[in-house]
Protein backbone atom coordinates (compact mmCIF):
# COMPACT_ATOMS: atom_id res chain seq x y z
CA UNK A 1 0.00 0.00 0.00
CA UNK A 2 1.31 3.22 -0.88
CA UNK A 3 2.17 5.38 1.79
CA UNK A 4 -0.14 8.70 2.38
CA UNK A 5 1.82 11.85 1.59
CA UNK A 6 3.06 13.80 4.94
CA UNK A 7 0.88 16.97 3.48
CA UNK A 8 -1.89 15.00 3.49
CA UNK A 9 -2.55 13.66 6.92
CA UNK A 10 -1.62 17.39 8.09
CA UNK A 11 -4.30 18.35 6.14
CA UNK A 12 -6.37 15.09 7.21
CA UNK A 13 -5.68 16.74 10.56
CA UNK A 14 -7.02 20.29 10.36
CA UNK A 15 -9.94 18.72 8.95
CA UNK A 16 -10.44 16.66 11.50
CA UNK A 17 -9.46 19.38 13.78
CA UNK A 18 -12.32 21.63 12.40
CA UNK A 19 -14.93 19.60 12.74
CA UNK A 20 -14.10 18.65 16.10
CA UNK A 21 -13.67 22.67 17.46
CA UNK A 22 -17.19 23.27 15.42
CA UNK A 23 -18.87 20.57 17.71
CA UNK A 24 -17.44 20.74 21.29
CA UNK A 25 -16.13 24.01 21.23
CA UNK A 26 -12.13 25.03 21.53
CA UNK A 27 -11.94 24.66 25.08
CA UNK A 28 -13.78 21.82 25.47
CA UNK A 29 -12.06 19.69 22.43
CA UNK A 30 -9.46 17.54 23.38
CA UNK A 31 -6.60 16.54 21.00
CA UNK A 32 -7.61 12.96 20.94
CA UNK A 33 -10.53 13.99 19.72
CA UNK A 34 -8.96 15.10 17.02
CA UNK A 35 -6.66 12.23 16.57
CA UNK A 36 -9.61 10.23 16.12
CA UNK A 37 -11.55 12.17 14.01
CA UNK A 38 -8.28 12.17 11.88
CA UNK A 39 -7.65 8.07 12.35
CA UNK A 40 -4.29 8.96 13.89
CA UNK A 41 -2.88 8.03 17.23
CA UNK A 42 -2.78 11.10 19.61
CA UNK A 43 1.13 11.01 19.61
CA UNK A 44 0.94 11.57 15.50
CA UNK A 45 -0.76 15.14 16.14
CA UNK A 46 2.52 16.66 17.70
CA UNK A 47 4.53 15.29 14.98
CA UNK A 48 2.66 18.06 12.81
CA UNK A 49 1.75 20.52 15.79
CA UNK A 50 2.68 21.87 18.90
CA UNK A 51 -0.82 22.05 21.07
CA UNK A 52 -4.42 22.83 20.59
CA UNK A 53 -3.62 26.62 19.68
CA UNK A 54 -1.26 25.95 16.83
CA UNK A 55 -3.87 23.74 15.42
CA UNK A 56 -6.69 26.68 15.41
CA UNK A 57 -4.26 29.09 13.93
CA UNK A 58 -2.73 26.20 11.05
CA UNK A 59 -6.74 25.80 10.61
CA UNK A 60 -7.44 29.80 10.37
CA UNK A 61 -3.97 30.42 8.41
CA UNK A 62 -5.46 27.56 5.63
CA UNK A 63 -8.91 29.30 5.48
CA UNK A 64 -7.81 32.92 4.98
CA UNK A 65 -4.66 31.44 2.26
CA UNK A 66 -7.23 29.95 0.19
CA UNK A 67 -9.89 32.24 0.54
CA UNK A 68 -7.65 35.49 -0.51
CA UNK A 69 -5.91 33.38 -3.46
CA UNK A 70 -9.89 33.03 -4.94
CA UNK A 71 -10.64 36.24 -3.77
CA UNK A 72 -7.66 37.84 -5.86
CA UNK A 73 -8.37 36.28 -8.46
CA UNK A 74 -12.06 37.24 -8.82
CA UNK A 75 -11.55 40.75 -8.42
CA UNK A 76 -8.62 40.49 -11.19
CA UNK A 77 -11.53 39.59 -13.52
CA UNK A 78 -13.78 43.07 -13.38
CA UNK A 79 -13.67 46.41 -13.75
CA UNK A 80 -14.81 48.68 -11.56
CA UNK A 81 -14.28 49.51 -7.70
CA UNK A 82 -18.26 48.81 -7.31
CA UNK A 83 -17.74 45.73 -9.09
CA UNK A 84 -15.14 44.17 -6.96
CA UNK A 85 -16.05 44.96 -3.36
CA UNK A 86 -19.54 43.14 -4.76
CA UNK A 87 -17.16 40.26 -5.66
CA UNK A 88 -15.34 40.61 -2.73
CA UNK A 89 -18.34 40.12 -0.54
CA UNK A 90 -20.12 37.40 -2.75
CA UNK A 91 -17.12 35.65 -1.94
CA UNK A 92 -16.82 35.83 1.35
CA UNK A 93 -20.10 35.10 1.74
CA UNK A 94 -20.05 32.00 -0.74
CA UNK A 95 -16.57 30.89 1.23
CA UNK A 96 -18.12 30.83 4.29
CA UNK A 97 -21.62 29.24 3.63
CA UNK A 98 -19.93 25.88 1.58
CA UNK A 99 -18.53 25.32 5.28
CA UNK A 100 -20.70 25.31 7.94
CA UNK A 101 -18.14 24.04 10.34
CA UNK A 102 -15.77 26.76 9.48
CA UNK A 103 -18.54 29.29 9.80
CA UNK A 104 -19.09 28.27 12.89
CA UNK A 105 -15.36 27.81 14.25
CA UNK A 106 -14.48 31.21 12.63
CA UNK A 107 -17.43 33.12 14.39
CA UNK A 108 -18.03 31.54 17.88
CA UNK A 109 -14.41 30.16 18.79
CA UNK A 110 -12.09 32.86 16.98
CA UNK A 111 -14.26 35.06 19.04
CA UNK A 112 -12.71 34.13 22.41
CA UNK A 113 -10.61 36.98 23.09
CA UNK A 114 -7.16 34.99 23.75
CA UNK A 115 -7.49 33.33 20.65
CA UNK A 116 -8.80 36.33 18.40
CA UNK A 117 -5.90 38.41 19.76
CA UNK A 118 -3.17 35.87 19.47
CA UNK A 119 -4.21 34.38 16.21
CA UNK A 120 -6.14 36.43 13.63
CA UNK A 121 -4.80 39.86 13.37
CA UNK A 122 -2.27 38.99 10.86
CA UNK A 123 -4.10 36.71 9.07
CA UNK A 124 -6.44 39.36 8.50
CA UNK A 125 -4.46 41.97 7.54
CA UNK A 126 -4.13 41.00 3.98
CA UNK A 127 -7.39 40.80 3.58
CA UNK A 128 -7.79 43.93 4.88
CA UNK A 129 -5.13 45.11 2.51
CA UNK A 130 -6.81 43.73 -0.61
CA UNK A 131 -10.26 45.88 0.83
CA UNK A 132 -7.98 49.38 1.19
CA UNK A 133 -6.68 48.71 -2.23
CA UNK A 134 -10.24 48.45 -3.77
CA UNK A 135 -11.51 51.73 -1.36
CA UNK A 136 -8.55 53.45 -2.84
CA UNK A 137 -9.04 53.14 -6.42
CA UNK A 138 -12.60 53.60 -5.73
CA UNK A 139 -11.95 56.88 -3.81
CA UNK A 140 -9.20 58.42 -6.31
CA UNK A 141 -11.70 57.44 -9.53
CA UNK A 142 -13.97 59.43 -7.64
CA UNK A 143 -16.54 56.81 -7.73
CA UNK A 144 -16.36 56.58 -3.61
CA UNK A 145 -16.14 59.47 -1.02
CA UNK A 146 -13.05 60.69 -0.21
CA UNK A 147 -14.03 62.16 3.12
CA UNK A 148 -14.24 58.90 4.69
CA UNK A 149 -10.78 57.02 6.15
CA UNK A 150 -10.09 54.01 4.15
CA UNK A 151 -9.81 52.32 7.91
CA UNK A 152 -13.07 53.06 8.48
CA UNK A 153 -14.55 52.04 5.89
CA UNK A 154 -13.03 48.57 5.56
CA UNK A 155 -13.98 47.97 8.98
CA UNK A 156 -17.67 48.49 8.52
CA UNK A 157 -17.76 46.53 5.38
CA UNK A 158 -15.66 43.81 7.00
CA UNK A 159 -18.30 43.91 9.65
CA UNK A 160 -21.20 44.02 7.48
CA UNK A 161 -20.45 40.87 5.94
CA UNK A 162 -19.13 39.08 9.29
CA UNK A 163 -22.30 40.31 11.22
CA UNK A 164 -24.42 38.47 8.07
CA UNK A 165 -22.71 35.18 9.01
CA UNK A 166 -23.03 35.19 12.33
CA UNK A 167 -26.80 36.00 11.92
CA UNK A 168 -26.68 33.05 9.19
CA UNK A 169 -25.74 30.52 11.60
CA UNK A 170 -27.26 31.72 14.63
CA UNK A 171 -31.42 31.61 12.00
CA UNK A 172 -33.57 28.70 12.80
CA UNK A 173 -34.35 29.35 8.81
CA UNK A 174 -32.63 27.80 6.19
CA UNK A 175 -31.78 30.69 3.57
CA UNK A 176 -28.96 31.31 0.77
CA UNK A 177 -26.56 33.62 2.27
CA UNK A 178 -24.94 33.99 -0.65
CA UNK A 179 -27.80 35.84 -1.96
CA UNK A 180 -27.14 39.17 0.53
CA UNK A 181 -24.16 39.93 -1.11
CA UNK A 182 -25.37 42.13 -3.23
CA UNK A 183 -28.20 43.85 -1.22
CA UNK A 184 -25.53 44.45 1.57
CA UNK A 185 -23.03 45.96 -1.17
CA UNK A 186 -25.62 47.71 -2.30
CA UNK A 187 -26.64 49.14 0.72
CA UNK A 188 -23.10 50.01 1.88
CA UNK A 189 -22.50 51.47 -1.50
CA UNK A 190 -25.29 54.07 -1.01
CA UNK A 191 -23.62 55.47 1.75
CA UNK A 192 -20.23 56.11 -0.23
CA UNK A 193 -21.29 57.29 -3.23
CA UNK A 194 -20.09 61.13 -3.73
CA UNK A 195 -22.85 63.73 -2.64
CA UNK A 196 -24.97 64.55 -5.57
CA UNK A 197 -25.24 60.58 -6.72
CA UNK A 198 -23.54 57.59 -7.30
CA UNK A 199 -21.59 57.58 -10.32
Amino acid sequence: MARRPEGDKRRQILEAAVSVFAQKGYFTARISDIASGAGVADGTIYLYFKNKEDIIASVFAQVIEIHMARARAEIANVGTPREKLLAIARHQLTALSERRDVAILFQTELRQATLMSRISANELRDYFDLLSGVIEEGQKQGVFRRDFPRSLVVQSFFGALDELVTAWILSPTHYNLVDLAEPVTELFLGGLAPRGGKK
